[in-house]
């Protein structure tokens, strides 16, 4: 296997010495190139946390983050930055698609600031498009699309630069249940077809049931984990049924 991130004895603490609050408890996570992954639990179990750590985006009181042999506690800020740039991909609740820019040219936009060649640019644009779907949008502006087709531009976006990992919280949070499972299908997609390494959070069993292999994350631990096998209509009813043997709704 080819192990493209590591989390060790991932602890994190909020709080001044004496009222600390430890969220993060001894969490340790080996993830390897092309796994789907998705992240569940309650509110404040520490699975928003657990990502920002992961991603970058925060940084453990304890523990090491090791993304493709680096080890991220070592980079400086300027590295670091440019770590983020080159090896991730992110997917947000919300979109952030910039309104004066055309849909290609928000996809494009990691590639530009990059400085790659236009027709490369454009190449990859329109490949990655039609991977979501995207192929006659391109010169939509966002106010000229759907929820559902802007989250797929982000998700594009996110893959334009082929991130070693790309993180994805709650990406289904603000969709309809039609754009829910157009996003869905092209992230399986991308995952399958480009070997795609997808990090989900989410607290909604028929979005985990995509990915192949979910963790429920509760009290700072992680709890249990669960394979997807042959079929997503049967992991989706055992995630259902864990979810009712660990105490109810996330």
């Amino acid at each position: 296997m080819n192990e493209i991130l590591k989390i060790k004895n991932i602890t994190k603490d909020y709080g001044i010495k004496g009222f600390k609050t430890r969220v993060l408890k001894d969490i340790s996570l080996n993830i390897n190139k092309g796994d789907f992954i998705a992240i569940m639990g309650p509110s404040g179990a520490g699975k928003t946390t657990l990502l920002n750590i992961m991603s970058t985006l925060d940084k453990q009181t304890s523990g090491e983050v090791i993304l493709d042999k680096i080890d991220v506690s070592k980079v400086k800020n300027k590295e670091l930055s440019k770590l983020r740039r080159e090896k991730i991909g992110f997917i947000f609740q919300d979109y952030n698609l910039l309104d004066n820019m055309t849909l290609m040219n928000n996809i494009a936009l990691p590639l530009a600031l990059g400085k790659k060649k236009s027709k490369e640019i454009e190449d990859k644009v329109i490949n990655i498009a039609k991977k979501f779907g995207l192929e006659n949008h391109l010169d939509k502006y966002p106010y000229q699309l759907s929820g559902g087709q802007k989250q797929r531009g982000a998700a594009a976006r996110s893959l334009i630069t082929n991130p070693a990992v790309i993180f994805a919280d709650e990406p289904t949070g603000a969709l309809d249940s039609k754009s829910a499972y157009e996003l869905l299908d092209s992230l399986e997609k991308v995952n399958r077809e480009n070997n795609a390494t997808i990090i989900m959070i989410t607290h909604d069993p028929l979005t985990a049931s995509y990915a192949n292999e979910v963790y429920m994350i509760n009290d700072g631990n992680i709890k249990c984990k669960l394979n997807k096998g042959n079929s997503r209509k049967e992991f989706y009813s055992k995630i259902i049924d864990m979810l009712a043997s660990m105490g109810g709704d996330i």
